[in-house]
């Protein structure tokens, strides 16, 4: 099987140790964003490498398929086609899990499925990077390719639908071919299974090396059956599909045109030191104990206290945009101080304990280390930070994380937490992306104020680095934009207006150099609300007439 080599200009050194990589440059020529013939011809320096390129893509007439059928025999270099299928007009992507909605109705298309490099790993067990590609009937595909982010330990090939973050239609109904993946392995025990990481490739193939490959596998399939290779490719995705985002811009720089990147798990070992242990043991030293001594973390806050504690951050926050309306949208120019509400004497109704207080202030600020070196970022007092939910807020914890009950420790040494938490082969910690971004790549990262996971401060800190690496503020704006989203959790819900389209804001200023300054935010939670999320570091701000429910009575500043 041909294996990727990515492009690392100037990564540290540690990022290429423990590679195992195999290959040839005739998968990745055909992995580049693809490019007209008269531009090739335009660029004397890049005819040799277009060259590479028509030759690896280009498919003949006689040979491109005149079925969906005929997929299914299509010979590739160490894929396996499972099946190719047509599908009704009409079909509904049932709901991932109970409460979920489904997706859909999906237009008529084809489905192919398909195996890369399929093997037996470490214990016996078969490995391989499952696929899938939907494409539209030729006459309603767009000419190019999106790609949808998994999410978790991936492990499961989602239907290609291109439906993330992409407003009111979906990418297969606006004719994109759209591809998914598992990333390499199949998922045991659900979506946070990461048994798998005992295979080397299997890991390396999550880590980094599995998106890129599907989509060099992607646009052969694509040339088979239009006869056309796609014009521009795009890549959507949050959570762990927001770190994958990040590291095609910075590893892969020519295999998408644009990327759009949420809530990325960028440090997912340091978050969960951050999340599981620092804030935890926090609140510990402050929770009522039971006759054992072990700390009640679930009863730290009363539902009475958690109330006051939001109509004080409210008070303080919410009206700073013009209007109050239980949004903050700009938590960080608000300078939130909980102590406001912290009893001065006597404990009452009416205040919190101080040593509660103080518990909260250090939850917040997040995890520092004995030289008081902060390994991971705080988190935002936003509207969102007493959600219940699958992911709760930081202020409703209950007895149980994410991943089992909560430590009873009232101590915690982050020294020893954060040793050998990081992985540089997983993290997207590098921001020289100059080869993206010169070959017109676009990237736009996202990220829920009230994220309770992956701090939203993580994100903007790698992209306040990005831009002290590429020139300033000014400069990498010109490809690369971060939106916040107020009282959104992780990747949605919250009280927000979780509900956007990035999909068209990246593809318009690829295509037509129209940079995203706002997008339109709409949302369950606010019926009839709609807000523009604005491109950092501005924030949505009332004009001071006409309906507040409307984002045009808005502006960014």
């Amino acid at each position: 099987m041909l294996r990727l080599q990515p492009a690392f200009a100037a990564s540290p050194w540690h990022l290429y140790s423990g590679m195992v990589l195999r290959g040839t440059r005739k998968l990745f020529a055909h992995l580049t964003r693809s490019r007209s013939t008269k531009e090739i011809c335009m660029k004397p320096s890049i005819v040799l490498f277009g060259a590479a390129l028509v030759f690896s893509l280009a498919v003949p007439r006689a040979l491109a398929a005149t079925s969906c059928a005929d997929l299914a025999n299509l010979k590739l270099d160490g894929v396996e086609i499972s099946k190719a299928v047509a599908v009704d007009a009409g079909f509904m992507v049932p709901p991932p899990y109970p409460g979920a909605s489904g997706i859909g109705p999906l237009p008529v298309h084809c489905r192919v499925d398909g195996v890369i490099n399929r093997r037996k790993g470490a214990g016996d067990a078969e490995f391989g990077i499952g696929f899938a590609v939907a494409l539209p009937a030729p006459g309603a595909w767009n000419g190019d390719l999106l790609m949808q982010g998994g999410g978790g330990g991936n492990g499961v090939v989602s239907y290609p639908a291109g439906a993330s973050y992409a407003g009111d239609e979906i990418g297969l109904a606006r004719g994109f071919a759209v591809a998914s993946t598992d990333t390499g392995h199949k998922a045991k025990t659900g979506g946070f299974d990461f048994s798998f990481m005992r295979d080397q490739q299997a890991y390396l193939d999550f880590a980094y090396q599995a998106n890129a490959e599907v989509a060099g596998i992607a646009k052969q399939i694509i040339a088979q059956y239009y006869a056309k290779s796609p014009g521009y490719s795009y890549f959507v995705g949050c959570s762990t599909g927001g770190r994958e985002g990040m590291i095609l811009s910075q590893r892969f720089p020519r295999v998408f045109n644009g990327i759009v990147s949420g809530d990325p798990a960028m440090r997912t070992g340091l978050s969960n030191v951050a999340i599981g242990r620092w804030i935890p043991i926090a609140y510990n030293q402050a929770s009522p104990k039971d006759p054992s001594g072990r700390p009640q973390i679930e009863k730290f806050l009363t539902d009475n206290e958690r109330t006051l504690f939001m109509n004080a951050l409210m008070k303080q926050c919410d009206a700073k945009d013009g209007v109050a309306d239980g949004m903050i949208s700009d938590p960080m120019g608000c300078d939130f101080d909980p102590q406001v509400v912290a009893c001065k004497s006597a404990q009452t109704e009416e205040c919190i304990a101080p040593e509660k207080i103080a518990a909260i202030k250090k939850a917040f600020a997040g995890p520092k280390n004995s030289y008081g070196t902060q390994i991971y970022p705080g988190f935002l007092y936003d509207t969102g930070i007493t959600m219940n939910g699958f992911a709760p807020g930081l202020l409703n914890l209950g007895a149980h994380g994410l991943f089992g009950p909560y430590p009873t420790a009232t101590e915690i040494d982050v020294d020893k937490e954060a040793l050998h938490v990081s992985d540089p082969l997983v993290e997207p910690a590098s921001t020289n992306l100059s080869s993206f971004s010169a070959g017109g790549g676009k990237l736009i990262f996202f990220h829920g104020d009230s994220d309770p996971w992956f701090s939203p401060l993580d994100t903007l800190g790698y992209y306040k680095s990005l831009a002290e690496t590429n020139g300033g503020p000014d400069k990498v704006a010109e490809w690369s934009r971060m939106f916040l989203v107020p009282g959104m959790a992780h990747c949605g819900g919250g009280p927000s207006l979780d509900h956007f389209d990035m999909l068209t804001a990246v593809v318009n200023w690829v295509e037509k150099g129209v940079a995203p300054d706002a997008v339109i935010a709409t949302g369950k939670a606010f019926p009839g609300r709609s807000r523009p999320l604005c491109a950092y570091p501005r924030h949505a701000q009332y004009l001071g007439s006409g309906d507040t429910q409307d984002a045009r009575n808005f502006r960014c500043q």
